[in-house]
């Protein structure tokens, strides 16, 4: 009885939380946009602790990734993590399944293929030859898996690994229902470069400096090569001082060059095998 009492007011606060946020979000008048992209997912709980406490709704791109801890970032291990988040009323969507980067376009005959090097998944490492039917299904899988962790649908959105695209991908990709997203020069934050020629002092300064209404920001849940972790030192100094200026947050579902996408085009996705989940 104590467990399925605890278990029911855990559902209120999430859906307190999720309502508060919509309402946020519907009276934001200087938006930023805040993404993340997945990584080792060390600093993902105390990410998920700066959000809750500034109460700030972000959008999440993610692919199944290595981790410090547990099978992967959409793995098991970590499906609680992702089952908190949507019930706070944060968004989800592909960041392709495999971590996939574009490197070129290929023409093979009539068909159109890319090169592509994963950087998760069985053949990481690899460079490979994919049709936009495969690019597609790639990003169709990391879809469907966090639907399955969400329960609830994606957006029809993807961001490419590194932002490594061509004009060609994207077609593609918008062909199958992705739209892609990519972030501002400003809200690049920086926290994938080295923290020796880029201390966190530094990151948060420029940041703070050059961020403006309408710039989509972006960070991750963990840098391996990162020795001065960006999150959380920089995140909620950035936040405060973000809301300072008079800025404030939503997700990419109210951006103005997503939003008519979003709602027009929900994907519709079949529950994956358990042997691909």
């Amino acid at each position: 009885m104590r467990h399925a009492i605890e278990w029911c007011r855990g559902l209120l606060v999430g859906a307190f939380w999720a309502c508060s946020l919509s309402a946020l979000a519907a009276t934001c008048e200087k938006p930023v946009y805040l993404t993340f992209d997945t990584g080792h997912m060390g600093v993902a709980p105390l990410i998920a602790e700066v959000l809750q406490r500034q109460q700030v709704p972000v959008t999440f791109f993610a692919a199944h990734e290595k981790t410090r801890e547990g099978d992967g970032t959409l793995g098991q291990h970590w499906a609680p993590w992702w089952q908190a988040r949507a019930a706070e009323g944060h968004a989800f969507a592909s960041h392709t399944w495999d971590h996939a980067y574009w490197r070129a376009d290929l023409q093979e005959g009539e068909v159109l293929k890319f090169r592509i090097r994963p950087s998760a998944g069985d053949q990481a490492g690899q460079t490979l030859s994919w049709t936009a039917a495969q690019y597609c299904d790639n990003l169709r899988q990391a879809a469907q898996r966090l639907q399955a962790l969400t329960g609830q649908a994606p957006l029809p959105l993807f961001r490419a690994p590194g932002g490594k695209t061509s004009p060609r991908l994207i077609e593609a990709a918008r062909q199958c229902g992705f739209a892609h997203v990519g972030w501002s020069d400003a809200g690049f934050l920086g926290d994938e470069l080295s923290s020796a020629t880029h201390p966190n002092a530094q990151l948060l300064q420029k940041a703070l400096k050059n961020i403006r209404a309408g710039d989509i920001l972006m960070a991750h849940l963990g840098i391996w090569s990162r020795q001065d972790p960006w999150a959380p030192a920089v995140l909620e100094p950035l936040i405060v001082g973000l809301k300072a200026r008079g800025l404030c947050f939503a997700t990419l579902r109210e951006h103005p060059a997503y939003r008519d996408w979003v709602r027009q085009r929900p994907l519709a996705l079949p529950v994956l095998p358990d042997s691909r989940q």
